[in-house]
Parts: structure tokens; sequence; C-alpha cells
């Protein structure tokens, strides 16, 4: 079993930055791709980012691509989304995952899950 906790979210106004952190409670974090997604209210889950367990890859989605950056510190069993030039969509929560596959992460199946930390933006 992985716990997974986020932080790092609050409110921002337009064209600022935030950063989230996402702790992972296991030994073999390295073997975990891990990924965001974000649900915006009333509205369907959107895939953010993703992290390969070596950090050698990454993959974005189409809306958030230039803008936030996805990194990981295996020795601090930590992700980070960073995120800069926030536009007031970017309102969501954002959710943290884990899988052993980065194609369940990408997809939005991963096992594990964060509970999520609240990003608003103002305009």
């Amino acid at each position: 079993q992985v716990q997974l906790v986020e932080s790092g979210g609050g409110l921002v106004q337009a064209g600022g930055s935030l950063r989230l952190s996402c702790v992972a409670s296991t030994r073999t974090f390295s073997r975990y791709n891990m990924g965001w997604f974000r649900q915006a209210p009333g509205k369907g889950r959107e895939f953010v980012a993703a992290i390969s367990g070596a950090g050698t890859i990454t993959n974005y989605g189409d809306s958030v691509k230039g803008r936030f950056t996805i990194s990981r510190d295996n020795a601090k069993n930590t992700v980070y989304l960073q995120m800069n030039s926030l536009k007031p969509e970017d309102t969501a929560a954002y959710y943290c995952e884990a899988d052993p596959s980065l194609n369940r992460v990408v997809a939005g199946g991963p096992n594990y899950w964060g509970r999520g930390t609240q990003v608003t933006v103002s305009s």
C-alpha cells in the first residue's frame, strides 16, 4: 500500500506560480511512475502530467504544456508540479497518482491516488 499526500495548493492571481508536492510512503519510490490529474467543479478529470520512475520520461496534457513542469526527487520520495503562468481555468483540485505502469498513470487508472490539493486562480 502506498499513501500519497499532496501539498502546496492555494489561492494565486492569474499569471502567478505555485509548486505542488506529493510525498509517497514507500521504500521503493523509484519503481513508481508518478503523475498529476486535476478536476474542476462540474467537469471531468483531466490529465496534467506524468513522470517515469527514473525521471527520464515526462508527459504533459495539452492545456499545460510549456507552463507546467513535473519533476521528482527519489531521495525524498517526492514528486513536484511547478505551475507557472497560471490561468483561471487551471482552478481545480489536483490529485497525485502512482503506479508501476506509466501507461496507467497517463490514462488515469493508477493503483494509488492522493486526496488532492486545491488550486484556485483568480482573474
